[in-house]
C-alpha cells in the first residue's frame, strides 16, 4: 500500500550545504567596499563591509569600534529630556575632561585644577573631582578650585620585621612613580560607568533610546531607567560571557545580516544561520580561520589543504595520523569523486526482463 503522506523536505539528501553557504557568502563579499560607516552621533567610525564581516568570522575579542544600544523602560523612553539625562548619568566622565592634572616633578606632587566651564558642561561639581581622587594613595589638600595630592609610598613589611628591615623596606619617593600616578588620576572616572562613553539619544520607532560607544553591559543594567532585556551591543564575545552561547550565535546571525542589508546584498539567512551555527555549536564562539574551525578539520589533508601544510603535514607524520577521506577537500586533492549530493549515492537499477 502506498504512503498518502506528502514528504516536506527543505533539501535534497547530502546537499553540500557547506559548500554552497560559502559561495553564497563568498561571492556578494567580493563586491563589498572598504569603507567604514559613520554612526548617527557616536563620534567613531565604526567598521562595516568587508572590515566589520571579518571581524565576525575572525570571532575578534573586541570589535574596533564597541557600540551599545541602551533602551529604556516606558516612563523614561517616551520624552528626550528624560532620555538624556539618563545619557549623561551612563557615560562615563573623566578627571581630564573636567580638570587641568599637572604634576610638580620636584615637589613631587600632583595638582588637578577644576575646570568650571567643563565640569558645567559635564555636570560635575568640585566636590565630585575631590570624591574621585580620594582612592588614591596619597595626602590630599584641597582649595577652591584646586586639588593637591602628595603621593604615598606604600610599605609592605612583614609583621615581624626588625627595625634594620622596616628601613630596607622604605623606598623613596620617585619622580617616575608621580609621573604613572598622573596617568592613573587622569583616566579615573569622576562620574558614570565604566566603559561607557560618548552617549547620545536617538529617535527609535516610537521611543527614545541612547547609542553609546564601548559594550559594559552589565555596568549599563545596574541603572534604574535601563530596560536590561533589551540592551544591544556589537560585541559578540560581551553577548557571550553575558547572555550565554544562544544569544552569541543570534547576535552573529544578525551582525552578518545587518553587514550585508547594509551593502545592498540579498544573502539568504539559512546560509548565515549555517556560519553561526558552525562557529559556535562547540559551546564558545570559534573562528573560521586556522585557529578554529579550518585547524580543527578531522583529516590531516582538510587541515593542511588551508594554511601552514608543512606544519599539519609534519606533525601527522610524526603521530602517525589516519586519512579517513571523508572531507570535501581531501578527496579533491587525491583526485577521487567528492562524497556529498550526488557523489554520495549509489543507485542500483532492475532492469525488466524481456518476455
Amino acid at each position: 500500500m502506498k504512503s498518502t503522506k506528502k514528504t516536506s523536505v527543505k533539501i535534497p539528501p547530502y546537499e553540500a550545504v557547506g559548500v554552497v553557504c560559502a559561495q553564497s557568502i563568498g561571492e556578494p563579499g567580493t563586491q563589498m567596499t572598504m569603507r567604514t560607516f559613520h554612526y548617527a552621533g557616536v563620534a567613531e567610525h565604526v567598521p562595516t563591509g568587508l572590515p566589520r564581516l571579518i571581524e565576525i568570522v575572525d570571532a575578534k575579542k573586541e570589535p574596533k569600534k564597541a557600540i551599545v544600544d541602551i533602551y529604556l523602560k516606558s516612563s523614561y523612553a517616551r520624552s528626550r529630556p528624560e532620555a538624556e539625562k539618563v545619557a549623561k548619568e551612563l557615560a562615563s566622565v573623566f578627571v581630564s575632561d573636567v580638570a587641568d592634572v599637572e604634576d610638580d616633578l620636584e615637589a613631587l606632587t600632583i595638582k588637578a585644577t577644576f575646570n568650571e566651564k567643563d565640569g558645567k558642561a559635564q555636570g560635575v561639581t568640585f566636590n565630585m573631582l575631590k570624591k574621585a581622587l580620594e582612592s588614591f594613595p596619597a595626602e590630599m589638600k584641597a582649595d577652591d578650585s584646586a586639588v593637591t595630592l602628595k603621593p604615598v609610598r606604600e610599605t609592605k613589611t612583614p609583621a615581624k620585621a626588625s627595625e634594620k628591615d622596616k628601613d630596607k623596606k622604605e623606598k623613596k619617593l620617585t619622580a617616575k612613580a608621580v609621573r604613572k600616578l598622573t596617568q592613573k588620576v587622569r583616566d579615573s572616572i569622576v562620574r558614570g560607568i565604566p566603559g561607557i562613553y560618548k552617549a547620545v539619544v536617538l529617535k527609535g520607532q516610537d521611543e527614545y533610546f541612547i547609542r553609546a560607544g564601548g559594550f559594559n553591559v552589565i555596568g549599563a543594567c545596574e541603572h534604574a531607567a535601563v530596560d536590561p532585556k533589551r540592551i544591544y551591543t556589537n560585541n559578540i564575545k560581551e553577548i557571550e560571557r553575558v547572555y550565554g552561547i544562544e544569544a552569541a550565535r543570534n547576535a552573529i546571525v544578525r551582525e552578518i545580516k545587518d553587514v550585508m542589508d547594509m551593502q545592498k546584498l540579498f544573502v539568504d539567512i539559512r546560509h548565515i544561520m549555517l556560519i553561526a551555527d558552525a562557529t559556535t555549536f562547540g559551546g564558545s564562539v570559534k573562528s573560521i580561520g586556522r585557529h578554529g574551525l579550518s585547524g580543527e578539520k578531522v583529516g590531516v589533508l582538510g587541515r593542511a589543504a588551508f594554511e601552514e601544510t608543512i606544519k599539519h603535514l609534519i606533525n601527522a607524520s610524526a603521530f602517525a595520523e589516519e586519512e579517513k577521506l571523508i572531507g570535501v577537500t581531501e578527496n579533491i586533492i587525491v583526485g577521487q569523486t567528492v562524497p556529498v549530493g550526488t557523489g554520495k549515492i549509489k543507485l542500483v537499477m532492475k532492469v525488466p526482463k524481456k518476455k
